[in-house]
């Protein structure tokens, strides 16, 4: 039939008037209406929360994401992303995983067992492989302390309860005791109340996945949310709830009036720092704990790396805001007690207002055929033996050592921003109030500086956006702050002078990391992942 007479019969006449009825226009108005009004209202929500110059530079990256997803499809593009990405593997490989000619690679079990001396020869060798220097206190973080006495100690309770699993209370009851003695004194810390309880995790990323996924089954239980919002990158990730980046203000502390645009009805939960990683600053958690009882979501208190620090600050002579229970909207705090409570790697607590909340951390299996199953945490099977190291490490330490641990470690800090703060051309992130300093500089490219004290053997952790280095105290680097405050002096004196060295790797790193799509940023990080399994 040819187009014209398709177009003149009866059934498209009738279409015809159908679709120019008043009422069916009206009703394609109102929708339209609806549509833009929904669009217009995401904009402004956008705006509020990330600010017109974040929004900006988002869809910047957003654009030029989408731009390379094209791109990448032509086959020259592909031959040159193999070809940068194998170098790349080949670079990361012998930094990560290189080789020692001296020492046997071990691919398949040996047909014989090694005798307890071949054993000890083995352990003594990789110990000895060369590393940076995290005894002197030359790595910022990463070893908290170095103590042989307590080392000696939890050695000594992690062989005695090395069989021990907390899944089988009546077959281990000392590990149980100790677990619930871990927990109800690191709550006393953090003043939980009566209401309250608490669980030991594998570490912060643990304590939080825990908290965000108590806090989801909560609000989908009370208030019907089906689409949860947080803001907790890999806990989100994992369990499949929207995140909600909000910007910092210019003290590196949460944008309360972005927090207050970004809650909406799908809102589970709020998140602060206390401290957080990067600065070491510290969010305003009573205004965070206001919008939260507005709201009637729940507050996490991220205290990870804050640790025992912000809970003996105070009594180390150094005044902090109120961060813990005792303001009224926090709901859960995470606590690292393999950081500053110098408990053996692989221990965290997280503590809730509520036991109502905590069962909602919990996984049950009533009908498993092979008999009812519960856990308190994502593992089943847990090494008890972690138990009873973080528990002799509380015990150990006790008030008073801890409080005295917190005197050094603040000291140090406080010690490290005065002299940075002196020092020509560098100034701090923000307001540091526990144990990271983090800085940049006005005149020189930062990691040129980072790559300048390596050489001097310090390790200091790199940020980005914005470009920094933070460097954290500890007892084993509290212990050598003179010697980094006389380098670092030294070092900012050979930029003035012309005479440092400049574009090291560092600065490579970061600053072809800042100009290419993160999903190639994303690419490499995975080759660094696949290449600590590279036997």
């Amino acid at each position: 039939m040819p187009i014209q007479s398709l177009l003149s019969s009866p059934a498209s006449q009738v279409v015809q008037s159908y679709l120019n009825n008043p009422d069916l226009t009206n009703i394609k108005n109102i929708v339209f209406v609806v549509f833009v009004y929904k669009m217009l209202s995401k904009l402004n929500d956008i705006l509020v929360v990330k600010g017109p110059s974040r929004t900006y530079r988002e869809l910047k990256a957003y654009i030029g994401t989408v731009a390379f997803k094209y791109a990448k499809m032509l086959p020259s593009v592909q031959k040159k992303i193999s070809t940068e990405l194998a170098k790349s593997t080949v670079e990361i490989e012998g930094k990560v995983a290189p080789r020692f000619p001296h020492l046997e690679s071990h691919l398949v079990l040996p047909k014989h067992g090694l005798s307890d001396e071949e054993i000890r020869k083995e352990l003594q060798s990789l110990s000895e492989l060369p590393h940076s220097n995290w005894e002197g206190g030359r790595v910022s973080g990463a070893v908290y302390t170095t103590d042989p006495d307590l080392k000696k100690l939890t050695v000594e309770a992690y062989s005695m309860f090395s069989s021990a699993n907390p899944l089988h209370p009546e077959v281990f009851p000392g590990i149980r005791k100790m677990e619930a003695e871990s927990c109800a004194m690191v709550s006393a810390l953090f003043n939980v109340p009566a209401t309250g309880g608490a669980c030991m995790t594998s570490g912060g990323t643990e304590s939080i996945l825990m908290s965000v996924k108590a806090h989801r089954e909560w609000a989908k239980e009370k208030k019907g949310i089906t689409q949860p919002e947080i803001a907790f990158d890999k806990a989100c990730h994992y369990f499949g709830v929207k995140l909600i980046h909000v910007p910092m203000d210019k003290d590196m502390r949460v944008n309360l009036k972005a927090v207050a645009g970004a809650i909406n009805k799908n809102t589970i939960m709020l998140a602060g720092s206390a401290v957080n990683y990067p600065y070491g600053t510290m969010d305003d958690i009573e205004g965070l704990s206001k919008l939260a009882l507005k709201h009637k979501v729940g507050l996490h208190v991220d205290c990870c790396l804050g640790s025992f620090m912000v809970a003996f600050a105070e009594k180390a002579g150094y005044k902090l805001p109120l961060f813990d229970f005792r303001v009224p909207g926090v709901t859960a705090i995470s606590c690292d007690t393999h950081k500053y409570g110098f408990a053996p790697k692989g221990s965290s607590i997280i503590m809730y207002r509520a036991k109502e909340l905590r069962r909602h951390q919990y996984f049950y299996a009533p009908n498993w055929t092979g008999g009812i199953y519960a856990s308190p945490s994502i593992a089943g099977s847990r090494p008890g033996a972690l138990v009873a190291g973080c528990w002799t490490a509380l015990m150990h330490i006790g008030e008073e050592g801890y409080t005295e641990h917190a005197r050094t470690v603040l000291g140090a800090k406080e010690k490290v921003r005065l002299a940075i703060e002196k020092i020509p051309n560098l100034y701090v992130y923000g307001k540091p109030l526990t144990s990271v300093v983090a800085f940049n500089s006005d005149k020189f490219n930062i990691y040129d500086i980072s790559d300048a004290l390596h050489k001097r053997g310090w390790h200091l952790c790199a940020l980005q956006k914005p470009a920094g280095l933070h460097w954290t105290s500890t007892l084993p680097s509290a212990a050598v702050v003179d010697d980094f405050i006389r380098d670092l002096t030294e070092v900012m004196q050979d930029f003035e002078d012309g005479t440092a060295a400049q574009s090291g790797a560092t600065a490579g790193l970061y600053g072809t990391a800042a100009s290419v799509p993160s999903e190639i940023v994303s690419t490499v990080a995975g080759v660094f992942i696949d290449s600590m399994y590279k036997p």
